[in-house]
């Protein structure tokens, strides 16, 4: 089975940049998507990016659009995202996903802690 190993969190004041990573232990059909999802205390999670191994399809929450920026490296596996301008509303566990299909995710990594103070 696929297994994401997220890193890149931790604690940013507001206005810095972190770099998510998550890393698939293999790329194939069942891998074609790759997403970021964020959940935030006492809300549910969220989608916030998302791209294809090919590079065909990218998304982005309209909450993120201009400020976090997903990309990928497929000779390492690896999905970055690249957190600009972060706001305290940023704060959340970041999670990175993937499945056959942008929207239809069936692996998760375990999450990575994001904290922007103000």
């Amino acid at each position: 089975q696929v297994q994401l190993v997220e890193s890149g969190g931790g604690l940013v004041q507001a206005g810095g940049s972190l770099r998510l990573s998550c890393t698939a232990s293999i790329r194939t059909f069942s891998t074609y998507c790759m997403g970021w999802f964020r959940q935030a205390p006492g809300k549910e999670r969220e989608f916030v990016a998302a791209i294809t191994w090919s590079g065909a399809v990218t998304n982005y929450a309209d909450s993120v659009k201009g400020r976090f920026t997903i990309s990928k490296d497929n000779a390492k596996n690896t999905v970055y995202l690249q957190m600009n301008s972060l706001k305290p509303e940023d704060t959340a566990v970041y999670y990175c996903a993937t499945g056959p299909r942008c929207g239809e995710y069936k692996r998760w990594g375990q999450g990575t802690q994001v904290t922007v103070s103000s």
